[in-house]
């Protein structure tokens, strides 16, 4: 299956034996705190940081998976240029109901009874457009996952179009509650690979993913799934980020950072949560006071996460999202910056 989606031109890493988590980095990876950018094994022919040592290369993908047969595949979405729903069916208490349509206002009127899981939400707002359920859609690959969960492929047509990947229960980023979003900075579980849960079975006969609906294209612009291009040279504007230099906000931010990535040497004892917490709530104030770029700190906020704890990527993402929320309520401005 590696090589087949290699051949696709979809990079793949290896997940480890049993669980749809990225295999564990290298003992090296585990003391020392680098970008993945700057790991050493990526130049040794090693997989490490997940989707960051993700390949196409058949050569490395045949020793990767000669050396750990078991190996799941991860596919990672961003250069695959794929953007893949993953409808969550997870026993877990409803929101109110204007947090299950992010932007979206569900009349009183609205019977919600038996509401339950990110199937109902996402065919709630395939009705709400008057759209396709995707997941209902057979003309795109869909493929069950041991959890009962759905994940439901399209090809993003528009690739100079880059959507960032999401979590249903985030505050900020979220198409649907319980419907998550894999796309650029995240990967997917391939089909066919097994898990001690089960195996990841595609449904029906189609086995390629169509192109992403121009409606949930729409959707997952009007939500903020679209990574803003680089502004081009020009007056900015009140809020914008401003440059990075010494002493200023993305030193600030560095260094909280650095102390997330430095929890990679342990798995407790460290503090991780608070440190994690801390960082985004503090990337939140800064944001807000329009000394950052949000987006920008929450993909190295999410990056420095997956490093130190690469096993537990949904529960990170969940704590950056609400801290950058919360600091987002309160800007504030650094002595030398205001």
């Amino acid at each position: 299956m590696a090589r087949w989606l290699a051949g696709r031109q979809w990079p793949v890493h290896p997940l480890a034996p049993g669980r749809k988590t990225p295999a564990a980095n290298c003992e090296q990876c585990r003391t020392r705190s680098h970008e993945p950018s700057d790991c050493p094994c990526h130049a040794r022919g090693l997989w490490c940081h997940g989707f960051h040592s993700a390949t196409t290369e058949l050569t490395r993908i045949a020793a990767w998976w000669g050396r750990e047969p078991r190996a799941g595949v991860g596919v990672s979405c961003g250069p695959a240029h794929l953007v893949v729903l993953d409808v969550d069916a997870h026993a877990a208490h409803v929101p109110a109901r204007d947090r299950l349509l992010p932007g979206i206002r569900i009349p009183e009127q609205v019977d919600l009874a038996g509401l339950a899981s990110g199937f109902d939400t996402l065919a709630l707002l395939a009705a709400y457009r008057q759209e396709p359920n995707p997941a209902e859609d057979e003309t795109t690959l869909r493929v069950r996952t041991p959890s009962g969960g759905l994940h439901i492929w399209y090809v993003n047509s528009e690739p100079a179009v880059r959507y960032r990947s999401s979590t249903g229960s985030s505050p900020r980023t979220a198409l649907a509650w319980q419907v998550d979003v894999r796309a650029h900075g995240g990967y997917v579980v391939a089909p066919t690979t097994r898990i001690t849960a089960g195996v990841y079975a595609p449904l029906g006969a189609v086995r390629e993913p169509a192109p992403l609906p121009a409606w949930l294209a729409a959707e997952l612009r009007r939500t903020g799934h679209v990574i803003q291009a680089s502004p081009v040279p020009g007056p900015r504007p009140q809020r914008q980020a401003r440059p990075a230099r010494p002493g200023g906000a993305q030193a600030l931010l560095q260094s909280l950072v650095e102390t997330v990535r430095e929890c990679a040497g342990q798995t407790e004892g460290t503090g991780f949560t608070e440190k994690l917490n801390r960082a985004a709530y503090t990337a939140g104030g800064l944001a807000g006071a329009g000394h950052l770029n949000q987006a920008e700190a929450r993909q190295e906020l999410t990056e420095a996460a997956h490093y130190a704890r690469p096993h537990q990527t949904r529960r990170s993402e969940t704590i950056i999202d609400a801290a950058l929320s919360a600091g987002a309520s309160r800007p504030f401005h650094p002595k030398g910056l205001a």
